[in-house]
């Protein structure tokens, strides 16, 4: 292999560290303030789910700052630039994910007036359902954030000479700091002020670059003649990396089990103060990723347009794909100090709002589904500090986590896989209890468990044993413009080895793109946990509160009331047409008769599908757990 000289690249600068250093200053002076405004507010709801009264705007923010993280801002580019624009198909993928998510499964957690969406499992099914749920997400949220923590901070260290280890700590400490200060309102806020700096960091990358490699259009003919525009890939083959096919369906489910049933996601949207408002956050949500995805991706379309004839990757002048970004960050921007820093602020923007969500939403989830179990007596000062101590504890342990994330490659596939992986079967039980009435909790347990077997079984695997090179090779790289060395090389020639031997399964099911890992997970455990569920007896409708079911069947078999009542499984499929259809409208056109009247002449079993009801926002307002109990 022939040994290129790799071109001067400046590291950081005193104005970088500046630029940078801000980050973290505003970010921990937000966790400062709202920790003074509301230190009177001692409940573990304010701190927990800010008093479920946050708008919908600042709620969307957090949620796409959270979930475009820094495996976003450098891994998606080095994505684009070594496999095309494919990525971009995304795009379908969330807007189906977000209609999902808003239509589906978050009015049901809504009106349900829980804290944790583990709770949903208890009131559906029972404790044991809901004790392997909340394991099930800790596991899970605890191996992201460390890919999440890890992965940016060795890409910038090796390019940028930024830290390692200072930098996975600073991240650590400011997260947990501000979380445990001031709860999740410093979680949300500081995450729209960190997706504003994310934007910015884009933006002045794709300037920079579009500039000086001749304009928007020579970005474009370069693309295209690098075959980086053949987005529309319509093979069928699910052992190919990506596809229409698998972007589209694998990432649908991907990401659905990553918003739809996300404590993260839920917790976020259940503070807003009315169920429009949370929809409205969904949807407001939805324009944000698509404004990231189409800057990251184009930010790889303008990183192939400058390294076309020199790829740094290949020539070795870096040591992984994922760090290209910042490479080309330092090149670019190389005679503008404090420019590169507003760069690594911007992914780092992404690591604390992804890191702070975790943290918050693992305190969350432990203290309701674990500890208030546990202790139920606990008074509200205590609970409040036992909420504090979580996020101290989590904040360590995801930045501890930091130091196994190495092993697990590329940033995007390894935190996509992780979220399949785990994320598939938790998507397919909260659908089993959701959409199916007949399912029983031992159905529940037994589909938890067997999509579970079936995610680990094929996403260990396929880190074993690779898929072969044919399913996910690059596309062309080139080295031809890149300055050979004057020193010469020795051609070693190497005794030829046998291929090590593959298992039978290695080329098929192990072979499978990683983004089915969640579709995999989700229908085995769906279909497992109906089988089981009509073994030993589906569940009796009669037990179970219309309010946590979705009427989905009702959409199919409109024209049947009869056949409505058999898939309701006994539910009082009904209940809602009547609340809703007739006595609400009823309720309001008659100006003279009081809500509390209404409420008397409403069936006693049925009160809890219309308390919280919002009539001149035609939605639900956020009502407490305890008035459902």
């Amino acid at each position: 292999m022939p040994n290129f000289v790799a071109p001067e690249i400046k590291k950081f600068v005193t104005w970088d560290y500046v630029v940078f250093a801000a980050l973290f200053l505003v970010s921990a002076s937000i966790g400062v303030f709202f920790a003074v405004k509301e230190r009177k507010k001692k409940t573990s709801k304010e701190f927990l789910v800010g008093g479920k009264q946050m708008t919908c705007g600042p709620i969307a923010f957090s949620l796409t700052s959270s979930f475009m993280s820094a495996v976003t801002v450098l891994g998606t580019p080095s994505e684009v630039y070594r496999y095309g624009a494919s990525f971009v198909l995304f795009f379908l993928s969330y807007t189906l994910v977000i209609i999902f998510t808003s239509e589906l499964f978050l009015p049901v957690f809504y009106r349900s007036g829980i804290t944790s969406t583990y709770e949903y499992l208890e009131l559906r099914f029972n404790k044991i359902v809901r004790l392997a749920a909340t394991l099930i997400y800790i596991l899970q949220t605890i191996l992201y954030t460390g890919i999440v923590v890890y992965a940016p901070s060795l890409a910038l260290n090796q390019v940028t000479g930024f830290d390692l280890w200072g930098s996975v700590a600073a991240t650590g400490i400011v997260c947990t700091f501000y979380c445990t200060l001031g709860g999740l309102k410093a979680v949300v806020w500081t995450d729209a002020f960190q997706m504003v700096v994310m934007v910015a960091g884009f933006v002045a990358v794709l300037i920079r670059g579009t500039n000086l490699n001749g304009g928007a259009t020579k970005v474009w003919e370069d693309a295209h003649e690098g075959s980086r525009l053949n987005i529309f890939d319509f093979d069928v083959d699910p052992l190919r990396r990506h596809t229409f096919w698998t972007i589209v369906i694998g990432g649908t489910f991907t990401w659905l089990g990553l918003y739809g049933v996300n404590q993260s996601t839920i917790q976020r949207c259940i503070s807003c103060k009315s169920e429009r408002h949370a929809k409205m956050a969904l949807y407001l949500n939805l324009l944000g990723l698509w404004t990231v995805l189409v800057c990251a991706v184009f930010c790889g379309l303008v990183m192939y347009s400058h390294y076309k004839s020199c790829d740094p990757w290949t020539a070795a002048f870096i040591s992984a794909p994922d760090q290209v970004m910042p490479y080309f960050v330092m090149d670019i921007f190389s005679l503008m100090p404090g420019v590169p820093g507003l760069f690594v602020a911007c992914a780092f923007s992404g690591t604390l709002s992804t890191v702070a969500a975790s943290i918050n939403a693992l305190a969350t989830v432990t203290f309701e589904d674990l500890v208030k179990k546990g202790f139920p007596n606990v008074s509200e000062k205590m609970s409040t500090w036992i909420s504090k101590g979580l996020c101290v504890l989590y904040g360590v342990v995801c930045t501890s986590m930091a130091a196994a994330a190495s092993l697990l490659g590329g940033v995007v596939q390894a935190s996509l896989s992780i979220h399949g992986m785990c994320g598939g079967p938790m998507l397919g039980l909260f659908t089993l209890g959701i959409v199916f009435p007949c399912a029983n909790w031992k159905g529940a347990l037994g589909g938890l468990l067997a999509g579970i077997s079936l995610a680990f079984w094929a996403g260990i695997g396929s880190f074993i044993y690779p898929a072969p090179a044919t399913k996910s090779i690059p596309l062309q790289l080139s080295t031809l413009n890149c300055t050979l060395a004057n020193s010469t090389e020795a051609l070693i020639t190497a005794a030829p080895t046998l291929a090590p031997e593959r298992p039978l399964l290695a080329d098929t099911w192990y072979s499978l793109s990683y983004l089915y890992f969640s579709a995999i997970g989700c229908v085995g455990c769906a279909i497992t946990g109906l089988l089981i569920s009509f073994i030993t007896g589906p569940s009796k409708g009669e037990d179970i509160p219309p309010v946590l079911i979705k009427p989905v069947c009702n959409l199919f078999c409109f024209w049947s009331k009869r056949l409505k009542v058999f898939l309701w499984c006994g539910v009082r499929h009904d209940s809602l047409e009547m609340d809703f259809e007739k006595k609400l409208p009823e309720a309001a056109a008659n100006k003279t008769r009081t809500d509390k009247t209404f409420r008397n002449n409403t069936n006693k079993e049925n009160n809890h599908q219309i308390r919280g009801y919002n009539s001149e926002e035609n939605s639900y307002t956020n009502i407490s757990r305890e008035s459902h109990l």
